[in-house]
This record gives C-alpha cells, structure tokens and sequence, in this order.
C-alpha cells in the first residue's frame, strides 16, 4: 500500500505528517511518498523526509502512485479513484463532496469522527483546537494595550485583565488555564452545565444561565438553543461583555452558520481599547462584524478573527495532527499493510463521506 502526503496550500502551515511518524508508518511496511517541499512551513526538510525512509516526488507523481492521499484542505484538482483524507468540512461543502463522488473517490474527512472515547487518540478537532486556545490567549495579549496581571508598583497599582470566555470545549479551556498562568481574571460561558466542574476547577468562574437544551447526545458538539434561552443568554453575555477587556469566542455549530454572542449593542458598550478573538470566523464569526482572517476596528475594539491559529504553531500542530492520522490509518490499513475498509466499525463508518460513487454519510445525505 502506497500513502501518499500532498503540500498544503499557500496559506497553510501544516503538513499531514511529520518525518517522525513516517518512519512508525515505514516499521508497518507502507510505503510513503512525499510531495517536494510539504513540510517545509513546519520546519521539516525533504532530507529529513528521506531520511525517515519516504521518496520525495512530484505532486503529480505523488497523486498518480499513491493509494490514500493525506492533504489537511481539500485538493483543488480533480481526484480519481483514490482514498482522500483530511479535514473538508463537507457540511459546509456539500457539492465538492458530491463532484468527489462522482470522481469514485473515496473521502475520510476528519472532523466528522465521532467524540468518543475510543476516537480520542484520533480527534484532530480537539489536537487542532487546543493549540488555538492557547495561541488567541498569546494573540490578545500581544493586540491588548495593558498588562495581564495585576502589579503593585510604587508608580501605582495595575488592575489585572479582565477575560470573558464563550464556549468551554477543548479551546476554550485551553484559554483559561492560559489566561489565569498570565494572572488574568477569567469568566466563562458555555451552554452545557456538564463543563462547569472543569471550568470552575481551572479557576474560572462560570456564568450560569438556566433552560439550556440537553447537549448529551450532540457527541460533544454544541446544539441549537431555544429562542427563550438565546435571550437569557444574551442578557448574561452582555453584562459580562461590558465589563471585559478580552473576549474570546469560539461557539460553532457543524454545518451551520456559527451563532452571534456578541451583538453590536454589546460592542458599543465595551471598553474602548478591548479585544475579542473570534475563532469561529470561517463560519461567520461570533460577533456580526468579524471577519475571517482581518482585523476589525469596531468602536475602539479590535476584533480578530482567525480560525487557523493552530497553523500559527506549525510543527508541533502536525505533530499532534500527524499523530491523530497515524491512529486513524490503524483501523482501515491491517497489519499486512493492505487497504480494509471496515464500514461496521463506527468511527471508520462516522466519517466516511463519500464511497463507491456515492454520498454516505447520514448527515450529508
């Protein structure tokens, strides 16, 4: 079997695998072809490549020979008759998932594995967002105009930074325990109640809102919310809002346009000099001014919006990326290193996209 890695786009850091897990996948007997100059932006040679035991080739090359593709963003080319895997956002790409259909190619696409305990070692969204968390914390401090923690100097007294936190999964709890190492003081919301014990453990304090919708069975993802409730939410977030010099918001819902905490009334209240860091911008962003990949000066607050901070840290992102893959592959590659796609396996089935001429999966059809 013949794996093959493909250079990212322009804009893109990160590769699918780094030199050290393509010598693990070497020792499997799986053959691995490079496209020239991949790693490049995450600091990892050709020579470095070939020294892992992989062949360095053409892009046209590497498509041509290999057997599975790893490119985190879709190809821009057409794509045949081959295993495609990465991270393509399909619900939001409905019809590049169906041209890739009709193309006989078979598509894995990431971020549509199921949140279970069993797929942790292989959930690029949590590997990915956790080096975001961190990275919007470093980035707000840097576009912030004070200090973080609270000083007492004999030229006066310093209050500590002020930090509201919307949505508590894997970055957002990075982002706290980052802020509060940086001595800020930290309040958090997030719709589901279950996350308050690991909120409040990091020591932040968490808004409470009541009447939110059960989450339990979302597989980790948030949930649309009741009108009802979005207005009590709203009403919290704004009181909090008011009071914030940094806001970092990271709320999205698969498939859908991500939800506005923070409306224009509330930006007209903040503190001129704030800054919010808005990872949801590639689905519109949690304020209705963001922008993906700008920053927007509203009213004297700076809104940054980037959904890609992760390929701000490029080496040890497809580090932790490559490792997720290299789990994954364990489940449709057997120890013989041929192709078995195992459908009757749920995480191999939960983000399969596209497979023999078809759309099949549930939600995309």
């Amino acid at each position: 079997m013949i794996l093959g890695v493909l250079k990212e786009p322009d804009f893109e850091t990160r590769v699918s695998l780094l030199p050290e897990t393509v010598s693990a996948l070497i020792k499997k007997n799986i053959q691995v072809l490079v496209q020239e100059g991949a790693g490049a932006k995450a600091f990892a040679a050709d020579a470095d490549y070939t020294a892992a035991g992989a062949t360095i080739k053409s892009r046209s090359e590497v498509i041509q020979a290999a057997d599975i593709l790893l490119s985190i963003h879709q190809p821009t080319e057409s794509i045949s008759n081959k295993i495609l895997l990465g991270v393509y956002q399909p619900l939001m790409n409905v019809d590049a998932m169906k041209q890739l259909a009709a193309a006989n190619t078979t598509v894995f696409s990431m971020d549509m594995l199921p949140r279970t305990t069993r797929a942790q070692s292989m959930d690029v969204l949590s590997s990915q967002a956790n080096i975001a968390g961190y990275k919007a914390v470093l980035t707000a401090a840097a576009a912030y105009g004070r200090y973080f923690p609270m000083f007492m100097t004999a030229a006066g007294s310093i209050a500590p930074a002020k930090i509201l936190i919307l949505g508590a999964g894997v970055a957002g709890l990075q982002a706290i325990a980052t802020a509060k190492r940086l001595g800020a003081v930290v309040e958090v919301f997030d719709t589901r109640q279950a996350v308050k014990e690991e909120v409040m453990s990091l020591g932040a304090k968490f808004i409470e809102v009541e009447g939110g919708a059960d989450a339990s069975s979302a597989g980790g993802y948030a949930v649309e919310q009741t009108e009802e409730y979005k207005q009590k939410q709203q009403q919290r977030i704004a009181e909090s809002a008011a009071k914030a010099d940094i806001i970092i918001t990271t709320a999205q819902i698969p498939g859908k346009k991500a939800p506005i905490l923070i409306t224009e009334e509330m930006l007209q209240k903040m503190r001129n000099g704030s800054v919010i860091i808005d990872l949801a911008a590639i689905t519109g962003g949690n304020t209705p001014v963001t922008k993906n990949n700008e920053t927007v000066l509203y009213n004297g607050v700076s809104i940054i919006g980037n959904s890609n901070l992760q390929a701000t840290m490029p080496s040890d992102a497809s580090k932790l990326y490559g490792k997720n893959i290299f789990n994954f592959l364990q489940l449709i590659v057997d120890k013989e290193a041929n192709i078995n796609l195992n459908f009757e396996d749920d995480l191999v089935k939960g983000c399969c996209i596209t497979h023999g001429g078809a759309v099949v999966h549930e939600r995309m059809k």
